[in-house]
């Protein structure tokens, strides 16, 4: 059973970036800054066969100072259909050139492409939103990767909630948890 738990885990985080609509799309992401966390939603943009993650984003943004300190994030998914909860931590990889980002960044499309060549950083003060510059040729794109190590699945159901646990060392190795 607990090996079903663990494939039901990968194929619901799939289900985030593969099917249209699916809650798992946007999990929050977890980073700490100056000894607190800090958390944004962001968007699942893949999974390798390893079940690494990926997500995008501004290589000038604030996560990428906290993960610069710590690379370690938590991920949590939630789905309210379903009642079912998902956390992974692990850590993060910033890719910011050679093949993969080169695929990455090739996926992104139009108008989003200017997200990433804004000539100010992520969190800059501005007075107006219309006084945004943006820099065509200048992309910041950062592909980053979080490998994990850690998971979690909570499904809240009846006669029985179900929560387990799933650690990576070499393979991952599972054990239920009290709900």
């Amino acid at each position: 059973m607990i090996s079903t738990i663990l494939g039901e885990l990968k194929e619901e985080v799939k289900f985030g970036y593969l099917k249209k609509g699916h809650p798992f799309r946007y999990p929050v992401m977890a980073s700490v800054n100056d000894g607190f966390p800090k958390q944004r939603t962001v968007v699942l943009r893949g999974t390798t066969a390893d079940f690494d993650l990926y997500f995008y984003t501004d290589m000038r943004s604030g996560k990428i100072a906290d993960f610069n300190k710590n690379p370690r994030t938590s991920l949590l998914f939630y789905h309210p259909k379903k009642l079912l909860q998902i956390t992974i931590s692990g850590v993060v990889t910033q890719i910011v050139d050679g093949s993969d980002h080169k695929e990455h960044w090739q996926r992104v499309q139009g108008n989003s492409r200017k997200d990433f060549t804004t000539a100010n950083a992520p969190g800059t003060r501005i007075s107006n939103p219309d006084e945004v510059e943006y820099r065509n040729n200048d992309p910041h794109f950062c592909l980053l990767k979080v490998t994990p190590d850690r998971m979690e699945y909570l499904r809240l159901k009846r006669p029985n909630h179900i929560r387990a646990l799933f650690e990576h060392n070499g393979e991952w190795k599972g054990s239920f948890l009290t709900p």
